[in-house]
């Protein structure tokens, strides 16, 4: 049952083979890697006006301008990261530059700050997302965390289906935003051009300065100023995805990723100044605290706020009952809890060449069923699902947290690039390379030097509202990964062969014990196994805990007449692993060239429920065993009748056997082991 379900959601498992047949157009390609900052334009305007309203109105005049620098700064992050898919094909994108030419701990660091990012781009745009069906339905409200979390359930599962089918599903209700977007702006500057601009629900309300914010001039206004651009620069949040993602395109990739982050680039720029036109034009008023609205009917505190997005759809289409209305805010809420997907791919795949490279879990180097790096996407849906948990799913609480490891890795990719493009000047004798390695150069030292300052003023304005958890997130992921490549080294060096001769000695004793409860058919099988390896020695042994069983194991024992002498050790405490492991421990030290091998027998069950019906000493047992060097623990597993359905072949997927699913395997191995040493229950 589990197995049908896992088909149902998920799709029958493809061959590696298929792989690539997986890889994508730029059709497919632009939804898939450029959803989110496609999406981040209906809630980029909106994050401006919340800085610059906290002075009231008086200092949205402010707003044009921090567009401008806005879409300047897209334009050379644009610029910038197609000179990186040029340069770098094979994928990682930020973390492949930065490795390369700054050197692993730089790596480390863009590759803590965009995993960190991606959980907040999760988190953000579902929370957004909401936020809008919210705005079409008030009512729902009440359900805004668990719609979210339920939402990144949605999210994941289809991912798990592979990229080409997330591609597949998440490619209509981006193209449907986007030409939603355009129509509604289209329209929106042609009423304004003929004289009759929209006029927005809030352009009446009224809006209460912050305390201390009623007359900002000098450094204040420039600092409001500065905290609106940060608040604006989300609309620049997932630019890098296509970067890391260019082996998923098809041939050529570097030139169809490169055509399609520039088609993702003009088509956000058009968007988000149409919006913040619209917004201008139509004098939108819109706070964090709806209680500083003034001329407001109904209770601030329970009346949430339309969006910025939602108000112009109802001041352009004819109010909030019109088809046009309804059409963008189902297009908006859509394709911003589709824009999650971004880090969906992003994610996975930057996990994949870090766990590659042993600085994560090798886990999250292994592709799944429909060859998408399963566990990745499932790692990113747990953490992104608890965030909006804690934070209730809220946008304003969740913003502060975003958009620091975008900048912290634009900076240093494009610093690295500039390196990356001095280094082939030193090589490169041809006038005309030469001339297009200065262009590239100049361009990516501009944008390192705009996204570096960027960086400053996101981490002024934001750091005390939040930001800093997200930088405390980046270094502990930061010294994480650099104690598990530490691990990986050292437990390499450890594990290499010096001198296979030396290695390969055969031990100067090999001594047996089977551990018995009572005589019986699992026993028997333990002792005739362990006989087949011709030991030096061969005890059975037993922890007397209840000497009549013990007597009447003796006499068993003597009664069969089997010619292994058997050893009881006394446990005046009841106790079993710890006689045994003394025991062994005791052979070890008179012999420490010799090896010691423990035969277990294990009953193997079918149903899940009977493994509570037998004891779990075995489990206990081996874990003391494994700890003593030269001791070879070996289970000898007996198959009650109910494993029987276990033992069945079956078709199996790719990969079974290594996620230890059943199938036609041996008799010995199948069905469920109780872990427990057989008889005692």
């Amino acid at each position: 049952m589990v197995d049908a379900l896992k088909r149902v959601l998920i799709g029958r498992a493809l061959p590696s083979e298929g792989l690539q047949e997986t890889l994508l157009s730029k059709r497919v390609a632009l939804p898939i890697f450029a959803s989110d900052p496609l999406s981040s334009v209906a809630y980029a305007t909106q994050e401006i006006l919340l800085v610059l309203t906290l002075g009231g109105v008086a200092y949205l005049y402010l707003t044009k301008w921090v567009a401008l620098a806005v879409v300047t700064l897209m334009a050379v992050v644009v610029l910038s990261y197609r000179q990186v898919v040029h340069a770098y094909p094979s994928g990682g994108g930020s973390y492949e530059v930065v490795s390369t030419n700054l050197g692993p701990s730089a790596g480390l660091v863009v590759a803590a700050s965009l995993m960190v990012d991606y959980v907040m781009t999760v988190a953000v745009s579902v929370a957004s997302g909401v936020d809008n069906i919210i705005s079409a339905v008030p009512a729902a409200n009440e359900y805004r965390t668990g719609m979210a979390v339920g939402c990144v359930a949605l999210l994941a599962a289809v991912n798990l289906r592979g990229l080409r089918e997330s591609g597949r599903a998440f490619a209509a209700p981006t193209y449907l935003f986007v030409a939603g977007v355009l129509i509604m702006c289209a329209t929106g500057l042609f009423r304004w051009a003929v004289g009759d601009a929209p006029v927005a629900e809030s352009a009446a309300y009224g809006i209460t300065p912050e305390p201390g914010e009623e007359h900002l001039a000098g450094l204040a206004l420039l600092m409001l100023g500065l905290r609106a651009f940060s608040s604006g620069c989300t609309a620049l949040t997932g630019v890098e995805a296509i970067s890391n993602g260019v082996p998923a395109f098809r041939k050529p990739k570097s030139r169809n990723a490169a055509t399609t982050m520039t088609a993702m680039g003009l088509i956000a720029v058009v968007m988000f100044s149409g919006i913040t036109a619209l917004a201008l034009i139509s004098d939108v008023h819109i706070t964090e605290d709806t209680c500083r609205l003034t001329g407001m009917s109904g209770d601030c505190h329970t009346t949430p706020q339309r969006t910025v997005i939602a108000q112009l759809a109802a001041a352009i289409f004819g109010g909030d009952h019109s088809i046009g209305f309804f059409y963008i805010q189902a297009a908006t809420a859509l394709v911003l809890i589709l824009a999650a997907n971004t880090a969906f791919n992003g994610f996975p795949l930057l996990a994949s060449i870090l766990a590659q490279r042993r600085y994560l879990p090798r886990q999250l180097h292994t592709r799944g069923d429909r060859l998408a790096f399963s566990n990745g996407i499932i790692a990113l849906a747990l953490v992104a699902a608890g965030l909006l948990w804690a934070y209730q799913a809220s946008v304003t609480s969740l913003i502060h947290l975003y958009i620091l490891g975008v900048f912290t890795s634009f900076t240093l990719s494009q610093t690295g690039m500039v390196r990356h493009w001095n280094r082939e000047l030193r090589e490169e004798t041809d006038p005309a390379l030469r001339r297009r390695h200065h262009v590239a150069r100049a361009i990516n030292g501009f944008g390192s030097v705009v996204t570096g300052i960027v960086l400053v003023i996101v981490l002024i304005t934001k750091f005390t509202e939040g930001a800093y958890l997200a930088v405390v997130a980046a270094v502990v992921l930061w010294l994480m990964m650099r104690g598990i490549h530490r691990h990986y080294d050292s437990a390499a060096e450890e594990l290499a062969v010096a001198d296979p001769a030396e290695e390969s000695l055969l031990p100067s004793r090999v001594h047996a014990i089977v551990l018995v409860s009572k005589v019986h058919k699992p026993t028997m099988r333990a002792l005739a196994y362990a006989r087949a390896f011709r030991p030096d020695s061969l005890e059975a042994l037993t922890v007397v805990v209840d000497r009549e069983e013990a007597d009447e194991l003796r006499a068993q024992w003597d009664e069969s007449g089997i010619e292994v002498p058997l050893t009881m050790l006394d446990s005046p405490y009841r106790e079993l692993t710890r006689p045994i492991v003394e025991h062994v421990r005791h052979m070890r030290r008179a012999g420490p060239r010799e090896l010691v091998s423990v035969f277990i027998p294990e009953y193997v069950v079918g149903h899940w429920w009977e493994n509570l019906l037998h004891n779990q000493s075995a489990l206990w047992l081996k874990n003391r065993l494994l700890f003593i060097p030269g001791v070879m623990v070996i289970s000898v597993p007996w198959q009650l009748k109910s494993s029987e359905h276990a033992r069945h072949p079956i078709a199996r997927a790719p990969g079974a056997a290594r996620r230890g699913e059943p199938g036609p395997i041996p008799k010995a191995a199948s069905g469920h082991t109780d872990k427990g040493v057989a008889g005692r229950h």
